[in-house]
């Protein structure tokens, strides 16, 4: 479900949590390319795509792979998600998701478990929930670790032409940072067609905020196609 122009369902038009009819109600793909620069690998590369299935205009899946590369190093990330809105006034929605980043130069990967509890409003958002990470290094056990995931976002402008807004997180569909290591986004989607839509990103990331020493990391811009059907 998009969360700028997320659904919300009332009483009389509200379908069963189980049982009863169900029908597909969109679907949608994306794919994108983002130019990076960072203090870690200098200049590098990500291209990403992933789709999404809509149900009763309720229940999303989702799913992606995403391939990051830069002069001596590539990232393999995967995601797969499952959302579904509570029968509520409120724009209010749970989610599950699980994310793979493996990192195969250096024998390095990591897997998280990503419960959140979402309010996705036209104007504004909020999704808060534990991330589930087990990481392994060089072949070793894994190290499991607890951590919050937290996004924000604000629409300024959101109409079905056009969008803007900005987003400040420490995760995305692809990758879960830890507390401190969250980025700026700001965002815009416009609508060509009925099926198309060009997307814009510019972000901006730090770490060290956890430690009150937060420091420039890195900025990227992302641009892509989305083709959606309704």
């Amino acid at each position: 479900m998009d969360p700028h122009n997320i659904h919300t369902l009332q009483n009389d038009d509200t379908p069963p949590l189980c049982g009863g009819e169900s029908h597909f109600s969109g679907a949608e793909l994306c794919f994108s390319v983002t130019p990076e620069y960072n203090r870690a690998f200098n200049q590098c590369w990500t291209f990403s795509g992933s789709g999404s299935l809509d149900f009763n205009e309720r229940y999303t899946v989702k799913s992606g792979l995403s391939f990051w590369a830069a002069r001596a190093v590539y990232e393999v990330d995967t995601f797969i998600s499952g959302e579904a809105v509570f029968p509520l006034r409120l724009p209010l929605s749970g989610s599950f998701a699980y994310v793979f980043n493996g990192m195969p130069d250096y024998d390095t990967g990591s897997h998280t478990l990503l419960p959140l509890i979402s309010l996705k409003g036209r104007r504004a958002g909020i999704s808060v929930g534990p991330a589930l990470r087990f990481n392994s290094f060089y072949y070793t056990r894994m190290v499991f670790e607890s951590i919050l995931a937290v996004s924000a976002y604000v629409n300024f402008y959101n109409t079905e032409k056009f969008r803007i807004g900005l987003r400040c997180a420490n995760f995305s569909d692809f990758t879960v940072g830890n507390f401190g290591s969250y980025f700026l986004n700001l965002n815009s989607s416009l609508k060509l067609t009925k099926l198309f839509s060009l997307i814009n990103e510019l972000e901006l990331y730090q770490s060290g905020s956890s430690g009150l020493s937060a420091n420039f990391f890195g900025i990227a811009y992302r641009g892509g196609l989305t083709v959606s059907w309704r």
